[in-house]
């Protein structure tokens, strides 16, 4: 059975932690940013989009590779932005997971993402209920 989990959530509310404990090929589109050595983080804004299409291409590969399962954490605060995951695993015949991971231990994000950036992050999260 191949599986792909898209794990969402605000910056440190562990979706990475959560992401490695479910084992498989993980990817986000921070790892993009840790590039060379992973000890160090390096975001560029104006990069974002090229991280997010890298990310996705790697998903694809894994796809078909025919990787059994698949875990991707990003925050995914609008539904539509999980739709070329979605695209591709039916492509691929992969079963979804889709979870929402909350900050209740917390936590604090491993990327030094500014309060007020998740704050307008967390205005802009919808759930399709």
């Amino acid at each position: 059975m191949k599986e792909l989990f898209l794990l969402r959530g605000l910056p440190g509310s562990g979706k990475t932690t959560l992401a490695k404990s479910l084992g498989g090929k993980n990817y986000e589109a921070d790892m993009f940013f840790e590039r060379g050595l992973k000890d160090v983080y390096t975001f560029d804004a104006a990069k974002l989009p090229q991280a997010h299409r890298w990310c996705r291409t790697m998903v694809e590969i894994s796809m078909e590779d025919m990787e059994e399962r698949i875990v991707v954490s990003n925050t995914f605060t609008q539904e539509w932005e999980m739709k070329e995951y979605k695209d591709l695993a039916k492509e691929h015949g992969y079963i979804v997971y889709y979870l929402i991971v909350e900050n209740r231990h917390d936590g604090v994000n491993s990327h030094n993402v500014p309060t007020e950036t998740i704050e307008k992050m967390r205005k802009r999260f919808t759930t399709k209920l």
